[in-house]
């Protein structure tokens, strides 16, 4: 090797020694995925408290599913703009003050003493918890700047996020045991007051250097595109395909439309297009988009075969939902490290590629019994998902230069948003159309009309008349309405083992060529990596 080479070696491995994470940083990503685990914790900590609030408040039903929505929906509506105000105003100063806000709405939410206020309040936790998430995951990609050391924590906060919506109904739960139900929405404070209290010392700012003036206009777009969208799938997936459903969800692609247009014409936009330019940026994006879709609805039937057709309590059907999410865990922080050894792509085609075989063995559940195969068969599926998670939003953000950190983290994260509702909508009607087309005609005659009407409509309409009529009849109208089900569960199982089986192929080919970059492939001019296509 020649004088001029061993210097460079030495260079660079000095260069990577520099970049590599100490404690200060480690501490930092601890008190991020602290804060990313209540986050998705409130999500769904509300399953096993609303009987109990709406005993005390005496919400409507309108006002009920508002409760449980108004968090998700401002959380799915405000990312791409507080991604966007991120990289404007910094992300560790948007994160701490997302932080006071969270924890006073979480105070105004336990405290409040009628439906409306804990809707604004929730609305308020939801403004907030768009703040934290994608200037979390912006810090970490500053905090982290060697590649596997990022990609491994990068993995920590999306096992954190996904264990976090599991652990929400036990958690609920267990507080429930004890307090009145406020108490589940005082778990954020202490956890804010800890990010407050370290933020500035552990995590470092980071910021565009050069930022125009926000454009209004396109935060108006992006709230009018977002939020009907979102509104009209969990509409559709709670209602079916009504026409007021479909018409507000077309009205938001509509205004998304017109919002792509305007980002294209602006010379500093809320949502910079120009990332779309990187091959395995668009690849991890979509793929990521489609893998929420089959998660989503998978784990909304998951539930509902748990609850209806075994017959199990919420808190017990939680607990039996919890090794899917320990999956998800556990194949997130572990393919950053094979991820080390092994191009992602590989990691995430092959992953996917499992994940069909978990999928695959949902087609052969029964109506009676057939929880350990469910259960089973979501844990493979979900395992095999895992990586494009940690790896595709790794990716996502490690191909965008520093100043759009934001932009692509508010981006990754709003794709899973709307690919869970999407997937609760579209798998849902898939699952719905076997249900209708299966029980038709095979519920007995006996069966008062009204009873058979319902039943044939959903299988909770079944279950929920079958408390209304004599055990035998009740029986009659929920065998067929069970095993129905259980068909559609079955369609949507091989729906996703397609589905998966393709993106795998997707997977190996659109990002065969991307690798983890090294550290001096980081470019100064941008301070994004180069992807090697």
């Amino acid at each position: 090797m020649s004088a001029a080479g061993m210097g460079e070696s030495v260079s660079n491995v000095q260069l990577s020694a520099d970049q590599r994470a100490g404690w200060r940083e480690w501490s930092g990503l601890a008190v991020l995925a602290l804060a990313t685990l209540l986050l998705a914790i409130d999500n769904t900590v509300l399953f096993l408290a609303l009987p109990h609030l709406s005993a005390d408040l005496r919400p409507t039903q309108t006002e009920q599913l508002w409760i449980m929505d108004a968090y998700g929906f401002m959380i799915a509506g405000f990312l791409v703009t507080m991604g966007a105000l991120g990289d404007r105003i910094g992300h560790r100063r948007l994160l701490l003050i997302g932080a006071v806000a969270f924890a006073s709405a979480s105070v105004l939410a336990a405290y409040s003493p009628s439906a409306e206020m804990l809707i604004f309040a929730r609305a308020v936790l939801g403004i907030a918890g768009a703040t934290l998430m994608p200037s979390a995951l912006a810090l970490i990609a500053n905090l982290f700047k060697d590649p596997r050391q990022r990609a491994f924590a990068v993995g920590v906060f999306v096992s954190c996020f996904m264990g976090g919506a599991a652990l929400g109904p036990v958690a609920g739960g267990i507080l429930l045991e004890s307090f009145w139900w406020g108490s589940v929405f005082l778990l954020g404070v202490p956890v804010m007051v800890l990010l407050l209290a370290t933020g500035p010392r552990l995590l470092p700012e980071s910021r565009a250097t050069t930022v125009g003036r926000p454009d209004l206009a396109s935060v108006v777009l992006s709230l009018a595109a977002i939020l009907p969208i979102i509104y009209g799938l969990k509409e559709v997936a709670a209602e079916g395909m009504r026409w007021p459903a479909v018409l507000i969800a077309a009205t938001g692609i509509a205004v998304g439309w017109a919002f792509v247009r305007r980002q294209r014409r602006l010379t500093d936009p809320l949502l910079d297009l120009r990332l779309f330019g990187n091959r395995s940026f668009t690849a991890a994006l979509v793929i990521l988009l489609l893998v929420m879709v089959l998660q989503g609805g998978i784990y909304l039937l998951a539930s509902q075969y748990l609850q209806l057709v075994e017959g199990l309590s919420p808190s017990r059907a939680g607990l039996w939902l919890v090794p899917p999410a320990i999956a998800l865990v556990a194949g997130s922080l572990l393919a950053p490290v094979i991820a080390r050894t092994v191009r992602p792509g590989t990691v995430i085609g092959s992953g996917l590629a499992i994940s069909a075989i978990g999928f695959a063995l949902l087609t052969q559940v029964d109506h009676e019994g057939g929880t350990a195969l469910l259960i089973g068969g979501i844990v493979i599926g979900f395992l095999g998902t895992a990586p494009v998670g940690a790896l595709g939003i790794d990716l996502i953000v490690g191909s965008a230069p520093a100043e759009k950190a934001g932009s692509a983290s508010s981006m990754a994260e709003t794709s899973g948003e709307l690919g869970s509702a999407l997937g609760i909508a579209a798998l849902g009607s898939v699952s719905a159309v076997v249900y209708r087309d299966q029980i038709a005609g095979e519920v007995p005659a006996g069966v008062p009309d009204e009873a058979a009407e319902a039943g044939r409509d959903t299988l909770a309409g079944a279950v929920t008349e079958a408390n209304e009529l004599p055990p035998g009849l009740a029986a009659q109208l929920l065998e067929p309405a069970r095993e129905a089900f259980t068909a559609g569960l079955a369609a949507v199982g091989g729906v996703s083992a397609v589905a998966v089986a393709g993106l795998a192929i997707v997977a190996l080919i659109a990002l065969r060529s991307h690798q983890a970059p090294n550290p001096v492939d980081r470019d100064p001019r941008t301070n994004a990596y180069e992807v090697r296509e």
